[in-house]
């Protein structure tokens, strides 16, 4: 089975390749669909769902029924960005830093999950020098789940991974694609090939 990227129909310009995933598109291991085309009969047919920051979460909230039966099925699904609309009853709604400092941009690992194994947190933590891209903020975690890296000296789970008791697995990042964050492209590619793999269910603990 295969992966579905969701592209918001807000991003401009649209492509239907994009650049992290184009080798993952040319092997036909990932299709990605616009928003305006999506149906729920996508969830059926693929293995990993990736949403990015620009996903429409009032129109997916629709999918809601569709999303818990890929889930059900053992689906792995990437979240990018603020939850404003849970789409699943036990997820909570984006939970902001109150007025944060440099220091509360350090990031941490807690748990070696293997999309970030061997990378070097710090190398995410800035954008040409200046912190903050990565995210300012997190999802609330469900019960049960494990915060991957963290925020500062408060420990703000900006990334968790939730095994959801009834199947499949949400891994949550608050904040623009953690792909396409940090200044090394060697990096960058190292995870979004990681996260291709761990999608499909080759890459495991």
């Amino acid at each position: 089975m295969s992966i579905l990227l969701i592209q918001s129909h807000y991003q401009d310009p649209f492509s239907m390749t994009p650049p992290a995933f184009a080798e993952a598109t040319m092997q036909g291991k990932l299709i990605t669909v616009r928003e305006m085309e999506l149906t729920a009969a996508h969830f059926a047919a693929v293995s990993g769902l990736i949403t990015t920051i620009h996903l429409d979460q009032v129109g997916f909230v629709r999918y809601a029924p569709a999303v818990a039966s890929f889930l059900d099925r053992g689906g792995r699904w990437i979240f990018n960005g603020h939850m404003l609309r849970p789409i699943l009853p036990e997820l909570g709604t984006y939970i902001p830093m109150p007025q944060p400092k440099r220091a509360d941009f350090v990031q941490a690992r807690r748990f070696d999950h293997p999309v970030f194994t061997g990378i070097d947190q710090r190398m995410l933590e800035t954008n040409r020098g200046v912190a903050g891209f990565y995210g300012r903020g997190h999802n609330p975690m469900p019960s049960g789940a494990v915060a991957i890296n963290t925020l500062g000296p408060a420990a703000v789970p900006i990334d968790w991974i939730w095994a959801r008791p009834a199947g499949g697995e949400v891994l949550s990042h608050a904040g623009n694609e953690f792909w396409g964050c940090g200044d090394d492209p060697d990096i960058k590619k190292k995870l979004a090939d990681r996260v291709i793999a761990w999608l499909e269910g080759k890459l495991n603990r």
